[in-house]
């Protein structure tokens, strides 16, 4: 069967309806604005934008790097130490001596009176140590005139041990027996002149000439028993 071809009118018709399907779907995609201008063309794809990146507010702390970070503070089991001044050592006050005289030879008598005599003068005051056998004969002590102590003890075999102190003598010879010096010897804590005497015995005189000065006399003794009595004289602690 031969199909039929429309007529002209129709094919008019028919070729109107296509031309207007397009420009209607075209119509539909595109929009404008109020003011009949045309939309700006949306971003391409696959190039995304870049957000702006955010100040930094000026009250941030900076971050600190590893290598400007400070030392870990100690933990609990590694304590921070201490910075506590060190006590310093106290030195006890010392008490009075009850008994400076307490070394010296003799009775109670004899070193209450070497202790009255160091606590009433400025100047040091020395007592004998001496061994068994010897004993007081006389003594006596002045305080005018910057003070002054005599006191001789007898010991063995007639042996006669004589001491000075103090301001008991005004000549510059020192008021010592005349003899030859034999050098230096040491008078308690001392250091004197050994003197080899013209009459016999042996004399020990510290400063002499000196307003104050100290001598010993010794007689009936060797110089070596002489020079060690002298030598262990004891300084009364008052």
């Amino acid at each position: 069967m031969t199909p039929t071809r429309p007529s002209p009118p129709a094919r008019r018709t028919l070729l109107v309806v296509l031309v207007a399907v397009p420009l209607l779907v075209a119509a539909c995609g595109a929009t404008r604005s109020p003011d009949g201008s045309a939309p700006a063309s949306p971003p391409v794809s696959g190039q995304p934008t870049r957000e702006p990146s955010p100040a930094a507010s000026p009250s941030s702390p900076p971050v600190a790097s590893p290598s400007d970070a400070a030392s870990p503070a100690p933990t609990p089991s590694e304590p921070a130490p201490s910075e506590s001044a060190p006590s310093l050592p106290v030195t006890p006050t010392p008490l009075p001596n009850p008994d400076p005289a307490a070394v010296c030879s003799g009775s109670d008598r004899n070193r209450d009176f070497y202790a009255a005599v160091a606590e009433a003068v400025d100047w040091d005051v020395y007592c004998p140590v001496l061994p068994s056998g010897w004993y007081v004969d006389r003594g006596t002590y002045r305080l005018a005139s910057g003070g002054r102590l005599e006191i001789a003890y007898t010991g063995p075999a007639e042996a006669r041990l004589e001491i000075r102190e103090g301001a008991f003598c005004t000549e510059a010879g020192g008021c010592v027996p005349s003899g030859t010096d034999r050098g230096e010897a040491a008078f308690g804590d001392r250091t004197g002149t050994l003197i080899e005497l013209d009459g016999g015995g042996w004399a020990i005189v510290v400063d002499r000439g000196a307003r104050i000065s100290w001598l010993a006399v010794g007689e009936g003794l060797t110089v070596t028993e002489f020079v060690d009595l002298v030598a262990r004289f004891a300084l009364v602690d008052a």
